[in-house]
């Protein structure tokens, strides 16, 4: 009985709390309706209480307008220095993969698919590289007729020397010697790499279907962002160019060493042979030991000329492996001045601020207001 009476206890509870938190429930409906119009009302009171500090709303507004001036006067423009150009690359083997096959089997390697993990994309990560960044800064190009590093010229730009003074590490520091740098100058240039990474340069493929490669370099001295965007692009496509077909280089490097090294036993023997004729020219058939001297001189320069011709073949082969698997860098347009040039507006400068700044006092207007009422109940 007092499991039932129970059991009875917990429906008929159950049953109150569906009846009063229901949907169906008129009171939950004339609860919804309350809440509906309560917002409507407090809407309008905010609106009502915006209208009233109009005076502070437009004093804040006019505060940003002049700040926004104060910021597009002295705001320096940013150039744009933009060099696009193809990257079409060389085959994989050169063609000559029969040919190559055919060497391999007599030792020669004719270097085909050298640089096969060096492929198109890497070329914009080497673009991000530090090796790349450093060598660009420490290039020498010409600046209103002086002659300055690209490094000295960003340093001079931003007055970074005035507060290098202060310090005794940095105050004489230089990048002439471009071996020998000390922990110093390493920190100084790791810096610099970071500060281009970080929006300077921008490296990217316009079309991902296309091998068109786009650099751009910006920044407020139009002198420099040429000059940058010009060295970093020879340099990094020179050093791809490099890597991809080193191996071919060097084979076809001891390819020729081996060629030069050859003709000069061939023309050594062929003058033997003329030697020896000429110490005997009337050789007598009964002195078989003058003859033996004269037929070994003639047998060396049968193999020496055999030899020859095939190391002259695979040379060949070489060379052509080399000039197809070498990619082609087409440049298709380059920076020329005046470079495109971004410059915030006075009048928007003064749109921006105004906007900008009413927004933040509404908002801060409204959230105290809020606060207070929270506070308040």
């Amino acid at each position: 009985m007092s499991q039932d009476k129970d059991q009875i206890a917990k429906h008929t509870k159950k049953a109150k709390f569906t009846e009063k938190y229901s949907d169906d429930n008129p009171a939950n409906i004339q609860n919804d309706e309350i809440s509906l119009k309560e917002l409507i009302l407090k809407l309008q009171e905010w609106w009502k209480y915006i209208l009233s500090k109009w005076i502070i709303i437009l004093m804040a507004g006019i505060i940003g307008g002049a700040l926004g001036f104060v910021y597009a006067w002295s705001k320096k423009p940013v150039y744009t220095a933009q060099t696009t150009f193809v990257l079409e690359e060389g085959e994989s083997g050169g063609g000559l993969g029969q040919y190559a096959g055919i060497a391999s089997m007599m030792g020669v390697d004719l270097g085909g698919g050298g640089g096969g993990i060096f492929k198109g994309d890497n070329i914009l990560e080497l673009y991000k590289s530090r090796r790349m960044i450093q060598e660009t800064l420490l290039a020498v190009d010409t600046f209103n007729g002086k002659q300055q590093s690209l490094i000295e010229r960003y340093i001079e730009f931003n007055k970074m020397r005035d507060g290098w003074n202060e310090k005794p590490n940095l105050k004489d520091i230089h990048f002439d010697n471009l071996n020998n740098f000390n922990r110093t100058q390493d920190s100084v240039i790791g810096k610099l790499v970071e500060t281009l990474n970080s929006g300077i340069l921008e490296v990217t493929k316009p079309d991902k279907k296309l091998s068109i490669i786009s650099v751009s370099v910006r920044y407020g001295d139009e002198l420099f962002a040429k000059s940058l965007a010009n060295n970093i692009v020879s340099k990094v496509n020179t050093f791809y160019i490099n890597t991809k077909t080193k191996k071919s280089s060097e084979n076809l490097a001891i390819l020729q060493n081996q060629s030069d090294s050859v003709r000069r036993v061939l023309n050594s023997s062929i003058g033997g042979v003329a030697a020896a004729v000429d110490a005997n020219p009337n050789l007598n058939p009964a002195f078989q030991t003058l003859r033996v001297a004269s037929q070994r001189k003639q047998v060396d320069v049968q193999a020496s000329g055999a030899i020859y011709q095939e190391i002259v073949k695979n040379l060949e082969m070489a060379k052509i492996s080399l000039r197809n698997e070498k990619p082609l860098i087409q440049i298709i347009d380059e920076p020329v001045f005046p470079l495109k040039m971004e410059k915030l507006g006075k009048a928007k400068g003064i749109i921006l601020g105004g906007i900008i700044f009413g927004f933040l006092t509404i908002f801060f207007l409204l959230s105290r207001k809020i606060f207070k009422g929270l506070m308040a109940n």
